[in-house]
């Protein structure tokens, strides 16, 4: 049997709005949080795609990934509030024509490389819960496309958190291991736009 990995293809923010998501993410009700806190393991990011990939075919995934961001310039982020759904909690980021073609461009180059049948020892240290296996299998129908909505999750609460609007300079494009609670736990490779 073939060995799966639960992979996301992020940007990651800049230290500042890192240190922002992370105390954020600890202002919310700790009897909320189902055990998901931001911190230096479980990484602020925006998600451009998620998939089980078979890890023998790692190295060409990151390739595709590599020649696709290849010449691209950094992306202008604007996050316009706090949002919910469900039990997460998110910084809301806007869907700007840049961020979508990126995360469009992403699902079909990497769509060749999708395997369905990720169990727990898909994600990192072979721990997620039944809902992550399952978001992760239905990203592509549910998540991606005309559904894609970038946001920095922050964890879980009852009520979307205060964030005030600002904007900031993306730079970092990573592939992580998705842990529990579709985190991303460890960089697999990363690029600098620019």
């Amino acid at each position: 049997m073939t060995k799966l990995l639960a992979l996301d293809v992020a940007l990651l923010p800049p230290p500042d709005v890192r240190q922002r998501a992370v105390q954020l993410s600890a202002t919310l009700p700790a009897d909320q949080s189902q055990g998901l806190r931001l911190d230096a393991e479980h990484l602020p990011h925006i998600t451009l795609t998620q998939h089980f990939v078979r890890v023998d075919e790692l190295d060409a995934v990151l390739e595709c990934v590599d020649e696709t961001l290849r010449g691209r310039t950094p992306l202008s982020i604007h996050v316009t509030g706090g949002g919910k759904g469900g039990s997460s909690a998110w910084m809301v980021v806007e869907r700007t024509e840049a961020i979508r073609e990126l995360h469009e461009r992403l699902m079909e180059t990497l769509r060749a490389f999708e395997r369905p049948g990720g169990g727990p020892a898909a994600f990192f240290e072979g721990e997620a819960r039944l809902d992550d296996m399952v978001w992760v299998a239905g990203y592509r129908l549910k998540a991606s496309l005309s559904a894609y909505a970038p946001h920095i999750t922050l964890g879980h609460a009852s009520k979307p958190p205060r964030v005030d609007p600002f904007t900031f300079e993306a730079t970092a494009v990573a592939a992580c291991h998705l842990g529990c609670f579709c985190s991303c736990r460890r960089v697999l490779r990363s690029w600098e736009l620019g």
